[in-house]
C-alpha cells in the first residue's frame, strides 16, 4: 500500500472478472486507486488505507445467499462518496435498507439500453445524448440476474432499462451512487465518463501522474533501502529494466544487476541483454550462468505450478549466492508488477482464484534471505512503459514484447528437454523475424512460439516425418489482463509456418491459437 502522498480510491473486489478495469479507468484519469478483497477490508484497513472515495465492483454472488460477501459496516460511514456497480449495486441496497430479487424476465445479459429519468443529477453529466435519435438512450453492458426490486431510503432513480428499472440511482446527500451496468467494459461506451464524474464529485484532483509517481518511488526506495546494498534480477525485459534505472537513479552504486541466465532465454537474448546495460548503463552488472542448474532441476517436471515455483527457488539461491560475492546485499529488487500480484493471490473463501503463480510472486520461498525491494508493483505494464520514457529509456526498448521470468519453461508445456529448448528458440527467431519483416511487430502486444507435447506424422522429401508441433500465439492488449488474438491474415500464417518447418529441423506442424483472455491466459502455461 502506497502513502498518503495522493489522494487515493479503494475499489473493494466482490469477485467480478472486469473488475481491474475499473482500476485501468481510474488511472487513465490520473487518480490513483487500489483493488483489495471484501474479506481483507475491516473498518481497521479503512482508517489505515483512508481512501477519499470507494467503488463497489460486481461479483457472481447473490446478496440473499448464505455466506454472500459484504463490505465492513463502517464504509457507509466514512463520510465518502460511493460507487456501486452490478453487485456493488445489490450491495448498497441490501445494506442500506432496500431490497434485491431474483425473478423471471428480470435478468439482462450483454447490450441493454438505459432511458433517463426526469430527475437529474451532476453524476451523468454528459452521458445521455438527447441528440441520438434514440430519445437519449444510452448503450451498456449488464450482466446479472439478481435485480433491485426497492431501492433503499434516500436514493433517486436517474436511469431506467427494460429489465432494470432502479439501472442508475444515487443518494445525493450521502454521495452514493449505483449502476446495475458495468461502465467499465468497452460496451458501454461512455463508461469513462462516469467514473469521471464520480471522480470530480468526490475531489480528486487527478494529480497521480509518472512523474510524480516517479519522485515518490525514488524517495520510498532511499527510506526502505538506507545505506544498505541491493541486487536487481535482471531479466532484460521492460519490466526489470526500468526497476533498475529506477533504483539506480535512487542509490547509485549501492545497486548490483544480476542477469541470471536459466538456460530458458530466446536466441541470443544472453549477449542482447549484457551487452545493452554495459554499453548504456553506468551499473555494476553480474552474468551469471547457472543453466545447468536450472535445467537439472527442472528434468522430468511437467506440471506448470511446479516449473514456476522450481524456478523461482532457483532465482532466490541465485540472487542470495550473488548477494554474499557483493559483500552482502540484504535487498533484491525485482520488476513485479499488479496484474502479476493480482493473478497470483486467491483470498481464501474469497470469490476469484489464483490463475497462475508468479515465479516472482507465488513462487517465492516463504523464508528468503533478502527483503524485497518492488517499485513497479503498483502499476500496470502501460504505465511501466510510460515510467520508462519518463526515465529516459529509448521508445524501441520499451516497445519490446513482454518476456516472462520463466522463459521458455512456460512455452514448453509438458517436460522440458534441450532439444525441445533448441527447436523452439529457433522456430521463435523465425517467427519474430516474420513479424518485424512484416511491419507488425508494435501493433501486437506479445508474439511467442510454443512447441506441444506431441509428435505428429507428417511427410518431407517423400519421405515420413514423426516431429513436433508448434504452436504460434499472438495478442493485442493494453494492460495484459484481458488480451485478444492478433488477426493475422492466411497469407502471412502460411508463409510464416513454411519458414518454421523448412528453417528447424524437427518441426513438421505449425497451429495458431486464437483464444482470447479470458478464457485462456496469454501464456501456455
Amino acid at each position: 500500500m502506497t502513502q498518503n502522498t495522493h489522494d487515493r480510491l479503494l475499489i473493494i473486489d466482490f469477485g467480478s472478472q472486469v473488475t481491474q478495469l475499473i482500476a485501468r479507468r481510474l488511472r487513465e484519469l490520473n487518480v490513483y486507486c487500489e483493488i483489495h478483497p471484501f474479506n481483507r477490508v475491516d473498518d481497521a484497513f479503512l482508517r489505515s488505507f483512508a481512501p477519499k472515495a470507494v467503488i463497489f465492483s460486481g461479483g457472481p454472488a447473490s446478496v440473499f445467499a448464505e455466506g454472500a460477501p459484504m463490505p465492513p459496516a463502517g464504509v457507509f460511514d466514512m463520510g465518502v462518496p460511493i460507487l456501486g456497480i452490478c453487485y456493488g449495486q445489490q450491495v448498497m441496497m441490501h445494506c442500506l435498507g432496500g431490497k434485491v430479487e431474483r425473478g423471471h424476465g428480470t435478468a439482462e445479459f450483454g447490450r441493454a439500453y438505459v432511458t433517463p429519468t426526469p430527475t437529474t443529477h451532476p453524476i451523468l453529466s454528459g452521458w445521455f445524448d438527447t441528440d441520438d435519435g434514440h430519445g437519449g438512450r444510452e448503450q451498456v453492458w449488464m450482466s446479472h440476474g439478481d435485480h433491485v426490486s426497492e431501492i433503499a431510503p434516500g436514493f433517486q432513480v436517474l436511469g431506467t432499462s427494460p429489465n432494470a428499472p432502479f439501472a442508475i440511482t444515487a443518494n445525493p446527500e450521502r454521495h452514493f451512487y449505483a449502476v446495475q451496468f458495468h461502465p467499465e467494459v468497452h460496451h458501454t461506451p461512455k463508461g469513462a465518463k462516469l467514473y469521471e464524474n464520480f471522480v470530480k464529485l468526490a475531489g480528486f484532483k487527478g494529480d497521480w501522474t509518472m512523474g510524480a509517481y516517479r519522485e515518490e518511488a525514488i524517495r520510498k526506495i532511499r527510506e526502505q533501502v538506507g545505506d544498505q546494498k541491493v541486487i536487481c534480477g535482471l531479466s532484460g525485459g521492460v519490466d526489470s529494466s526500468v526497476a533498475a534505472v529506477l533504483i539506480h537513479e535512487a542509490i547509485g552504486d549501492q545497486l548490483t544487476c544480476v542477469f541470471v541466465d536459466h538456460g530458458l532465454l530466446r536466441l541470443g537474448e544472453a549477449e542482447q541483454v549484457v551487452t545493452m546495460f554495459r554499453d548504456h548503463y553506468n551499473m555494476p552488472l553480474i552474468h551469471a550462468d547457472e543453466s545447468d542448474l536450472f535445467l537439472g532441476a527442472l528434468e522430468g517436471v511437467s506440471d506448470p505450478e511446479v516449473k514456476r515455483k522450481t524456478i523461482g527457488r532457483l532465482f532466490i539461491e541465485v540472487f542470495e549466492k550473488h548477494a554474499k560475492s557483493v559483500g552482502g546485499a540484504t535487498f533484491l529488487a525485482q520488476g513485479t508488477l499488479y496484474p502479476d500480484v493480482i493473478e497470483s493471490v486467491s483470498f481464501s473463501g474469497g470469490p476469484s482464484v489464483t490463475i497462475k503463480s508468479h515465479h516472482n510472486v507465488g513462487g517465492l520461498p516463504e523464508k528468503m534471505g533478502m527483503k524485497l525491494v518492488e517499485p513497479l508493483r503498483e502499476l500496470f505494464k502501460d504505465e511501466v512503459r510510460a515510467l520508462g520514457r519518463e526515465l529516459g529509456l529509448p521508445d524501441a526498448f520499451i516497445g519490446r514484447h513482454p518476456f516472462p521470468g520463466p522463459g521458455l519453461a512456460i512455452r514448453c508445456p509438458g517436460e522440458i528437454t534441450r532439444e525441445k529448448l533448441d527447436i523452439l528458440r529457433r522456430a521463435d527467431a523465425v517467427y519474430i523475424d516474420q513479424i518485424r519483416k512484416h511491419g507488425l511487430y508494435d501493433d501486437i502486444w506479445q508474439a511467442f512460439a510454443a512447441i506441444l507435447p506431441m509428435r505428429t506424422v507428417g511427410v518431407m522429401g517423400d519421405g515420413r516425418t514423426y516431429d513436433y508441433a508448434l504452436a504460434l500465439r499472438a495478442v493485442t492488449s493494453v494492460d495484459g489482463m484481458t488480451a485478444d488474438y492478433y488477426p493475422f491474415t492466411h497469407d502471412f500464417l502460411g508463409e510464416t509456418a513454411t519458414r518454421i518447418i523448412n528453417e528447424v529441423q524437427g518441426v513438421n506442424r505449425v497451429f495458431y491459437d486464437c483464444t482470447s483472455k479470458p478464457p485462456g491466459t496469454i501464456e501456455l502455461e
